[in-house]
């Protein structure tokens, strides 16, 4: 089944669910890019591990050495205290090592960094220094090199790239910075209801950008994964910061899908 929205589908914001969801649009960006850029330039897909508070369903890690057997005593002994049950059982959210990937556009030859792409996981919009602070350090290494940068934020919560004046109220943001436009940087502020723009992607000058379709690009990791399987759409889509008149756009297309009663 295909997405029903236009560009991107709030729901895929999942916490458990955007690693993989990162993930799948990442090589989808690398597999669009990658003909189009050979043979003068080749894309690659850098790995990295952040640290990611997810909320995990409980599973059995090891088989422990003692176990606790039950026995039905025939005459129980008097006086026992009987242990409350609990009130309720929640899962814990805990931070666990979550593997991400950043797109490096390099000259064949030379390995020159061309063009960095960043799609940001919630590790980069995280408030503080393990966060938010140490990837606008890396952000600031990459203004002050020879190479392009393209930030591609689909995710409203968390800190935005720091920006000389505040964004206005979008879900969701990309970001180009020019080597030749600094200290400008290009923005397309992207809503709920429009199909995402096709983006270029600059390389060296002479060289003309490249396409991006990150429109295509969530179609297809939509229909592979088949998240039309995976997403409930009776619930809202996290976190709730949608406009009041996103939220009546949202819930009145998911009704008009049949996707909500």
């Amino acid at each position: 089944m295909d997405s029903i929205f236009p560009g991107m589908d709030p729901f895929l914001e999942l916490p458990g669910l955007w690693p993989e969801v990162h993930h799948q649009l990442i090589t989808q960006i690398y597999a669009q890019l990658q003909p189009q850029i050979t043979p003068r330039y080749i894309a690659r897909i850098t790995p990295y591990v952040a640290f990611e508070a997810i909320e995990l369903a409980p599973v059995q890690l090891a088989v422990p050495d003692v176990g606790v057997y039950e026995r039905t005593l025939a005459n129980p002994p008097t006086g026992a205290a009987l242990m409350a049950a609990p009130t309720l059982v929640l899962p814990a959210k805990m931070e666990i090592p979550t593997r991400y990937g950043r797109i490096e556009i390099r000259g064949v030859g030379s390995g020159e960094l061309v063009t960095a792409i960043e799609l940001l996981s919630p590790a980069n919009k995280r408030p503080g220094a393990e966060g938010a602070d140490a990837y606008e350090k890396k952000r600031q290494e990459l203004f002050k090199s020879t190479a392009h940068l393209l930030e591609i934020d689909l995710l409203r919560g968390g800190q935005r790239p720091q920006l000389a004046h505040p964004l206005p109220a979008y879900p969701y943001f990309i970001l180009l910075s020019r080597v030749e436009r600094r200290p400008d940087v290009e923005i397309w502020a992207l809503a709920l209801q429009t199909v995402i723009p096709v983006i270029p992607v600059p390389l060296r000058t002479p060289d003309p950008p490249v396409a991006l379709d990150l429109t295509l690009a969530l179609r297809q990791i939509y229909q592979t994964a088949r998240y039309d399987l995976q997403l409930n759409y009776r619930n809202d889509p996290p976190p709730p910061d949608l406009s009041p008149e996103d939220t009546a756009w949202l819930d009145a297309l998911l009704r008009d899908k049949g996707l909500r009663g």
